[in-house]
């Protein structure tokens, strides 16, 4: 048997931190970093008497994401406790939501790479609230050999996204696929900044294999430490080799939780789970009841915008860009209007225009560090420019030269034409002339042509376009050199 004979089987949960002003239940500021312990008050530190309230901008962003994925938003919803005891929890509870949470259902909808899609269903995304956070170090400062603990609640009490998707997924790529999703829409919702480096975005995969066609679940591990997308991939696609290492040497998959240690590119064991916690679930006594009309639910669906996925779709399918720049396109949200706004000016000419987006003037962006959506080029001005190409107004050369004009001083592309005389000579009997110049000024490369070095024709091209200080149409000049070249 080999890897084709068996199916990988993935889950993926991911915990988003939400980017409101202030925590979840109270009103120290939600931010990153800063001295350990400086963000805290009596509600996240739950000393005694201190009581917990909503914030409502957590509740909406909550209800933003799951209608963004087409989630069903319950009429009534809930908060329950989730008692387990971690030191880096100060209440010894977690402030969760257990069945009835804001959002059930929903599909995710992504792409790969090479422009395959695929989709994952949401279980749902239920909001709660975030942990402090444990460093473990050694007397000398050190992680290895750690002799002590050392704990920061300033995230204890950040407002908490769970989802929670269903194991649809069948490969490593397809999870990066998945999660590059939920972090494009969440980053343009404006719901949270979704950074894996500062830990706005966690996930935990949980993989399983089974026979190719089968439909019973296999036995699941649980990777965590997965810290970057790179990661995700590499954890995954090391554990999927695994456990059909396991079971073809006639070993049987344990269900645990293992970490991804990035170094040696291997999973590693961590704890077994063979049976399920008993969290203990109940509803928190010291919070109503949430109820979500439905006038609620129209009002922040009218907020929505165009996803990164349907962006992505609408460019690839109705406006044929190929998936690699569709994709740099939609990654850009401030890059993607001003693209729209480039094409509507354009009357559709999107391949035009997303070849000068990303080409000449992606560069010039790069080369300046000014974003080309905050530069002087206007959507405008690019359409001229299109329609003076589309039209062969102006040639290749001089499109090159009226970008670089139009970064550095802003204005009209016609103008600009019009005052530097960049207008191409399509006239035949011009540029017909230029031509028998070339010729008569060049007997030998003619004589070579004849003879059958085809391969002068660049050169003779070049003499007529210098001949014609870049104006003269190079189409018109190469037809015309082949039809006198034929007749001599």
């Amino acid at each position: 048997m080999t890897a084709p004979y068996w199916e990988a089987v993935i889950g993926i949960e991911c915990h988003v931190e939400l980017k409101t002003v202030s925590k979840m239940f109270c009103g120290c500021p939600n931010e990153f970093g800063g001295e350990p312990n400086t963000k805290v008050c009596p509600v996240c530190l739950a000393l005694p008497g201190a009581l917990p309230v909503p914030n409502a901008m957590a509740i909406e962003y909550m209800l933003r994401a799951g209608l963004a994925f087409g989630a069903t938003i319950p009429p009534h919803s809930k908060f329950d406790r989730k008692n387990y005891f971690y030191p880096d929890m100060p209440k010894n509870y977690q402030i969760s939501q257990f069945d009835m949470p804001l959002t059930q259902g929903g599909v995710v909808r992504y792409w790969l790479e090479d422009g395959t899609r695929g989709e994952c269903r949401l279980t749902r995304i239920h909001l709660e609230e975030d942990t402090g956070k444990s460093t473990h170090a050694s007397a000398d400062g050190r992680l290895a050999g750690a002799t002590s603990s050392l704990i920061d609640f300033n995230r204890a009490g950040v407002p908490l996204m769970e989802c929670v998707g269903e194991p649809d997924i069948r490969s490593a790529d397809e999870a990066v696929a998945f999660l590059e999703t939920l972090a494009r829409t969440f980053r343009e919702l404006g719901v949270s900044d979704v950074k894996m480096e500062e830990g706005s975005l966690r996930c935990d995969a949980n993989v399983s294999i089974r026979k190719r066609g089968a439909t019973e679940l296999g036995t699941k591990a649980e990777i965590k430490n997965m810290n970057s997308f790179r990661s995700v991939r590499r954890a995954i696609a090391s554990e999927i080799a695994r456990q059909i290492e396991v079971v073809e040497g006639g070993g049987r998959v344990i269900q645990e939780t293992r970490g991804w240690d990035e170094a040696a590119g291997v999973t590693h064991s961590q704890r077994s789970k063979e049976e399920a916690h008993d969290y203990r679930y109940f509803p928190d006594p010291d919070l109503v009841p949430i109820d979500v009309t439905a006038d609620v639910v129209e009002r922040v669906r009218a907020t929505l915008t165009e996803t990164p996925y349907e962006r992505y779709a609408r460019y690839v399918d109705t406006l044929g860009v190929d998936s690699k720049r569709a994709t740099q396109l939609v990654d850009d949200a401030a890059l993607a209007a001003w693209f729209d706004r480039a094409v509507a000016a354009s009357d559709g000419k999107a391949q035009a225009v997303v070849a000068f987006v990303l080409g000449d003037l992606a560069r010039l962006a790069n080369e300046s560090g000014t974003p080309l959506a905050a530069g002087k080029v206007t959507p405008e001005a690019l359409a001229e420019l299109v329609a003076l190409t589309s039209s062969s107004a102006i040639n290749s050369k001089a499109a090159k030269q009226i970008v670089e004009t139009l970064w550095s001083e802003g204005g009209s592309a016609k103008a600009i034409v019009e005052r530097e005389g960049l207008a191409q000579v399509s006239d035949r009997g011009a540029v017909e002339a230029i031509v028998d110049e070339v010729l008569a000024a060049n007997p030998k490369v003619v004589a070579d042509y004849k003879a059958g070095k085809t391969n002068v024709m660049g050169f003779l091209t070049g003499a007529v376009m210098k001949a014609s200080r870049g104006k003269a149409n190079p189409s018109l000049a190469q037809e015309l050199l082949k039809e006198k070249l034929a007749a001599r």
